[in-house]
């Protein structure tokens, strides 16, 4: 498969309909083949924004709960590499799941996070709800979820905050002393946007 340049303006780190297009079909044919015969299909890419090395996540989800979910915040890759490898990690590592079926792949809608490089917050009122994601690291532990977490359960800032800590293992209000905490935006698009 061939992917050229989107035909769209970009702006910071805007991905055209074209681009956006082009990552989910490969994340689909990735995770198609790879659940079918263990094997990732080669692509062509050709597209500038595509080329760019940025980190990524992907999201799988099956009549509406959520499924699967790895990623990376950098890489040394370029962006397709990354979500074909984030595709393959949702359907097959997520340690909260057993590996995607083949008898599942018709029932799974793919959602793709492209992110901003991270920024480390000193206050946490420079956190904006819905624009932002979150990364809490404290002692061993870390938590990341993603900006789109907080507007689909309605968090506010402070309960976006506790969360985050559950997720890396540690009690709600441990960010308010002796935890790093770093922001984060994303580009987030999925199957039938």
């Amino acid at each position: 498969m061939t992917f050229a340049p989107g035909r769209g303006k970009r702006h910071g780190m805007a991905l055209s309909e074209e681009d956006k297009k082009a990552l989910l079909g490969m994340a689909r044919a990735t995770i198609e083949s790879y659940v079918r015969d263990g094997r990732v299909p080669d692509f062509d890419v050709t597209a500038a924004a595509l080329l760019e090395k940025r980190g990524a996540f992907v999201t799988l989800h099956e009549n509406g709960r959520l499924r699967g979910c790895i990623g990376l915040f950098a890489c040394d890759r370029p962006l397709y590499r990354t979500v074909i490898d984030m595709a393959v990690a949702a359907a097959t590592q997520d340690p909260r799941f057993p590996p995607v079926s083949p008898g599942e792949l018709d029932s799974l809608r793919i959602e793709i996070s492209v992110l901003s490089p991270m920024k480390k917050v000193e206050d946490v009122g420079e956190i904006e709800v819905g624009r932002h994601g979150i990364y809490i690291v404290k002692g061993g532990s870390r938590g990341v979820l993603l900006p789109q977490v907080a507007v689909e359960h309605g968090f506010d800032r402070e309960e976006f905050l506790d969360q985050t800590c559950l997720k890396a293992g540690l009690p709600p209000g441990c960010w308010r002393q002796g935890a790093d905490i770093y922001i984060f935006e994303a580009e987030v698009f999925s199957e039938g946007d």
